[in-house]
């Protein structure tokens, strides 16, 4: 019986989700491997100073931003299915590059590159995994998929930690060769994927313009996806602020760093299933974001505590206080998966990812400068301040979203947005969901085929 219980927990909830999530522990495995090492890679490697790393992110930021909407218009001309894979391949090309990578001017140039490329990836995995997934399991086989990234990243980073162990600038080589191996494996992976409603339009339809306005010109969800961006500085909190707070302002030892992590971690992978559960709609993906700010708020009071603990008070407040805030990103994912997938133009699900990219960046880039400060200098008022943010961005988030809906509403034929939402027979290929595959037009089709940056 036990037995039986944990195999359900396991099992995917469809074997499309399933292979979505294959592809999901790949991309990680691959990314997460690198990342481990790539600090070490890039000083002592490519030869570069931690200021000149910290400027060509920056540049590779600022390239993804203003990248993220052309790319999305690129994944509704072309296909999400389509684009995603040419992002693999891209990246995986990109990665056997970088060991004859010697200088500050070419390494400027990669970051930039992959950054653009990723963007154009992260736009196609959205729009593929709304268009592909059948409505009512949507939420939850992303859940899974959720969990399929954070194990990847784990496994990434145990083979980059042995990598770093051996002390060898050869295996250091090798780590992005490994990258990319596993990079052209995800992206044969992506190929073999059943096509998209938009994969099928041909290049007639392709010259057709997309009918009604852009997502630039849909104020609710610019302001939608920037309180998300708000809420996932969340993020903040659990890598940067918590971390900083607990070396310079408590008593606790600093290797509690290390089973911090180590939680988050186990929660990201077991959890967000659990998490996603009921949500289904805008009010209950609205719930969620209420209970993921509440883990918020709690995480600051408990942490803004822990400045006058001592012991193993200071070390399990701590420990919760990271515990909660790990509540928040959860249930925080389950809330977005549902606004990605009930808010876009289904006509414009590119664009629209690459829209979120932007607003969702200006909602969240200032928070490590912001927060830190609060957290280091105004002490227990700064985590105040802190919760105070995003008790105003839960308040706010409820008229955008109604205010996104009804532009839909307005500028959507309710036959696209109503399609959106319905199951349709089987494509020879094995999978279904409503949504019109034509830009240019209003119809619907029978065929159908993924929290981190592709």
């Amino acid at each position: 019986m036990i037995f039986d219980a944990v195999l359900r927990q396991v099992r995917p909830p469809s074997p499309l989700a399933g292979r979505l999530s294959a592809q999901s522990l790949l991309f990680a495995l691959g990314e997460g491997t690198f990342m481990t090492g790539s600090a070490v890679f890039f000083t002592q490697i490519v030869g570069l100073s931690a200021a000149q790393v910290g400027l060509g992110l920056t540049c590779a930021g600022i390239a993804a931003f203003l990248a993220a909407l052309p790319m999305g218009k690129l994944v509704d001309r072309f296909g999400p299915k389509r684009m995603w894979a040419l992002s693999a391949t891209g990246q995986a090309a990109m990665f056997a590059v970088w060991p004859f990578i010697t200088g500050f001017h070419g390494y400027v140039a990669m970051a930039v590159g992959m950054e653009v490329i990723g963007a154009l990836g992260s736009a196609a995995y959205g729009a593929y995994t709304i268009d592909a997934l059948p409505p009512e399991e949507r939420v939850k086989s992303r859940a899974y998929m959720y969990s399929a990234l954070n194990l990847g990243f784990t496994l990434g980073s145990l083979i980059g930690g042995v990598a770093l162990a051996f002390h060898s600038n050869d295996v250091l080589h090798a780590l992005p060769w490994f990258t990319a191996v596993v990079f052209l494996v995800n992206a044969t992976a992506i190929s073999r994927l059943p096509r998209a409603a938009h994969d099928n339009r041909t290049p007639v339809d392709r010259k057709v313009k997309v009918p009604g306005p852009g997502p630039l010109r849909n104020p609710g969800w610019l302001l939608t996806t920037f309180f998300a961006g708000v809420f996932w500085t969340n993020q903040v909190l659990l890598n940067v602020v918590i971390p900083l707070w607990l070396v310079e302002q408590t008593d606790a030892p600093r290797v509690l760093l290390a089973l911090l992590f180590g939680t988050n971690t186990v929660m990201c992978i077991f959890l967000p299933m659990a998490a996603a559960r009921g949500v289904n709609g805008i009010s209950t993906a609205l719930r969620a974001v209420r209970v993921s700010s509440t883990f918020f708020v709690i995480s600051c009071l408990i942490t803004l505590a822990t400045h006058d603990t001592v012991g193993w008070v200071t070390i399990a407040l701590v420990w919760l206080g990271h515990v909660t805030v790990t509540g928040a990103e959860l249930y925080l994912s389950a809330a977005n998966w549902t606004f990605e997938a009930e808010l876009m133009d289904p006509r414009q699900r590119g664009a629209y990812q690459g829209a979120a990219e932007m607003s969702g960046t200006l909602g969240k880039v200032w928070a490590p400068a912001v927060y830190t400060f609060l957290a280091m200098n105004w002490g227990a008022t700064g985590w105040l301040v802190i919760a105070g943010i995003i008790v105003v961005a839960t308040i706010a988030i409820h008229p955008s979203t109604r205010l996104a809906r009804r532009f839909l509403e307005t500028h959507v034929p309710a036959g696209v947005l109503a399609d959106a939402r319905v199951s349709h027979s089987d494509h020879e290929e094995g999978v279904s969901t409503g949504l019109s595959p034509l830009a240019g037009t209003d119809q619907s089709v029978t065929d159908h085929t993924p929290d981190p940056v592709r």
